[in-house]
């Protein structure tokens, strides 16, 4: 008897020496994360910041200005253009109408789309392919750029001429190339086998489940209060910072929709605790798939396996925008970035997120 009471005693010991070290290191990371803050530089980083843990917020901070020219400073629930953070809402958006049996994500695209005016797309590229940026398909807001007329984009349709016929970059299937342009497509069979708009889709399927009141696509011209304009630095090569309308279109399935740090980490929770999806569904669309550039991709996501924890989410960039939403997924941290200006890599919001990954799973810098 003495000896099982001894055992047992042990036993709790450890395990009680186990929480306390458990909770020292995340009171330490978490001292570490104010600390960050509280020292980050307004003029080095505009934008909004929200740090969660075990789905709880720790921190909202607001940074920098959201008018340059008004003087008017962003507050943390400003709207920011979130760019490419939108193919995460197009990759749900397929994979609710798969897990309902409307489509299959392995037979060509002709299936749904017959009238798809490029006949080797038609009858050869898969929503497997789209999902995964294996189509061949390229990325008409980089390629195209000087053929978009930013104001001309009412519906998904619109967006297709400017790049229905262009060539395939590889045979699909075969080569990883990033794609808006394919996640378009996307947006094109979610209003086909839906029978709703794009926009009407995400709005009733995937923002108002996820409590996303503030996520919305905006017209270019739109007023809007507590808004951010973006301003370009060309990627960190001009010191003059010019307005961003010009490269922006109103937002298409493969980016540009406009949110807030709350609404983006609520699409996180509602993904991770598979409100959004079926749990089967979810686990297929965080299963790595094929390598990227730089990480490995699930179905429209990123999964980061390149340090201590995987990290699924990701990023926004384009001219006046850096975005970030990032899920560490060992420690159950989210941290959601929303900047206003782009970076060269070696400022700004890039700064912010090296922090996170470094402190959080261990990116050597």
């Amino acid at each position: 008897m003495i000896k099982k009471s001894l055992k047992f005693y042990l036993t709790i010991t450890i395990l009680s020496l186990g929480l306390f070290a458990f909770g020292q290191s995340n009171s330490k990371i978490e001292s570490e994360i104010n600390s960050f803050l509280d020292n980050l530089d307004q003029d080095g980083f505009s934008g909004t910041i929200l740090v969660a843990h075990n789905n709880s917020i720790i921190e909202k901070r607001a940074y920098g200005l959201a008018s340059i020219e008004f003087n008017i400073k962003n507050n943390v629930d400003t709207k920011f253009n979130i760019a490419s953070i939108t193919k995460m809402f197009t990759a749900v958006a397929t994979l609710q109408l798969y897990e309902q049996g409307k489509l299959k994500l392995d037979i060509p695209i002709g299936e749904y789309l017959p009238d798809y005016p490029n006949k080797l797309v038609r009858d050869s590229v898969t929503i497997h392919q789209l999902l995964t940026h294996t189509s061949g398909l390229n990325n008409f807001y980089v390629t195209d750029l000087d053929k978009i007329k930013n104001l001309d984009y009412k519906k998904i349709s619109d967006f297709v001429p400017l790049f229905a016929n262009d060539t395939l970059l590889s045979k699909p299937g075969t080569k990883y190339d990033y794609s808006a342009t394919g996640m378009v497509v996307l947006g094109l069979i979610i209003e086909k086998v839906s029978g709703k708009s794009y926009y009407d889709y995400l709005r009733e399927n995937i923002f108002q489940p996820a409590q996303m009141t503030n996520t919305t696509e905006l017209e270019i011209d739109s007023v809007v209060k507590n808004k951010a304009n973006g301003y370009t630095s060309m990627f960190g090569q001009n010191k003059t910072l010019k307005k961003n309308d010009y490269y922006l279109t109103k937002a298409s399935p493969g980016g540009f929709h406009y949110s807030t740090i709350s609404d983006l980490f609520n699409f996180s929770k509602a993904l991770r605790s598979n409100k959004l999806l079926k749990k089967e569904t979810t686990e297929l669309m965080l299963e790595p798939k094929v390598k990227g550039y730089n990480t490995h991709l699930g179905y429209g996501i990123d999964i980061d396996q390149r340090y201590n924890q995987t990290i699924i989410g990701h990023s926004g960039g384009w001219y006046g925008i850096h975005c970030e939403l990032m899920d560490f997924m060992n420690d159950n941290y989210t941290v959601v970035i929303l900047s206003n200006i782009d970076d060269g890599g070696k400022n700004g919001a890039s700064i912010v997120a090296d922090f996170f990954m470094e402190l959080i799973a261990h990116k050597k810098l």
